[in-house]
């Protein structure tokens, strides 16, 4: 009866996941695809300095913030999962995958785990997947992870992933993703943990989803660096890399306003005109904002030069 039990209590989080480190950056992660209303929020775990988790199948919860723990008091993965399966009566329907911080990995598949269930590590990674159409889904994982040697963690993660799908993935079909990086050494603010924490709750193609979420993520980074660069004074880096961004994501009106408000700041004026008319041709409530930008020291500009903006056409 407490297997019934477990079953029951359980959220029912059948899906294929990885956990990964990139030995170059130290940056660790979870990455996660299910036909199940907002995977995230269940699946992954990590954090910075210590490592990931990814608790799946019918899933104990605990083993997320647990395996952390022990793995921060110095566990091994191996020696953190032995005590989170010792002290559970359903680990015979559980899968749970641990990497911490030197890439080591320990995984469990349990005997009950739903057909097609199993796992596979390699070199700073583990895949792992239950329910699913075929058992061909975690090695073309493992083969996607390992031939996308030199690209960012991230979007390594997501190659695993796509792999997972194109063997038919989750026998039920998709509905939501996730990402989760978290650095290689602590970091100084709780609150800044984790690193990346992307996730589609629901979608008739998450991954897709996911990727858009990554592409968007990353051209936010790059706005960032700009603004770092100018206000070091490096003009030229700054609007090198608002370009970047915007080729990146080049219908995100966000993008353009702040880059046109950036041109006016530097004196770039005219660069600046064009931006300003075709956002508030597609939307006026910019022209609004723009306008109560100088009394916050965001636009420093003439009064004159502030009515040619507001005036456009």
């Amino acid at each position: 009866m407490k297997l019934v039990k477990e079953y029951r209590n359980s959220p029912f989080a059948h899906t294929y996941s990885i956990v990964a480190r990139d030995p170059k950056t130290g940056e660790m992660g979870v990455g996660v695809q299910s036909h199940y209303f907002s995977v995230g929020s269940v699946v992954d775990w990590g954090a910075s300095g210590v490592g990931v988790v990814a608790t799946q199948s019918f899933v104990n919860k605990s083993f997320g913030l647990r395996g952390l723990e022990l793995m921060k008091q110095g566990k091994t993965p191996e020696e953190a999962l032995s005590i989170l399966l010792d002290d559970d009566d359903g680990k015979n329907v559980r899968q749970v995958a641990l990497l911490d911080a030197h890439g080591r990995v320990a995984v469990h598949t349990g005997s009950k785990c739903i057909k097609y269930a199993g796992h596979e590590t390699g070199d700073n990674f583990s895949v792992q997947a239950n329910m699913m159409l075929k058992d061909t889904v975690w090695p073309a994982m493992a083969l996607a992870f390992e031939k996308n040697k030199n690209i960012p963690l991230p979007e390594r993660i997501l190659k695993a992933l796509e792999a997972a799908e194109s063997e038919g993935g989750d026998i039920r079909g998709r509905q939501s993703a996730a990402i989760l990086i978290v650095k290689g050494e602590p970091v100084e603010n709780e609150w800044d943990d984790p690193f990346i924490d992307l996730r589609v709750e629901d979608h008739p193609e998450p991954l897709e989803e996911l990727s858009r979420l990554l592409k968007l993520r990353r051209a936010y980074e790059i706005m960032d660096k700009g603004d770092v660069a100018l206000e070091k004074g490096d003009e030229d880096e700054a609007l090198k890399a608002f370009s970047s961004a915007r080729e990146m994501c080049p219908n995100n009106i966000e993008m353009k306003y702040w880059t046109a408000i950036s041109l006016a700041n530097i004196k770039r004026f005219n660069d600046a005109l064009p931006l300003f008319k075709e956002i508030f041709t597609i939307d006026d409530n910019w022209r609004i904002l723009t306008e109560r930008l100088p009394d916050v020291d965001l636009l420093n500009i003439s009064k004159e030069e502030l009515n040619k903006i507001l005036t456009i056409e």
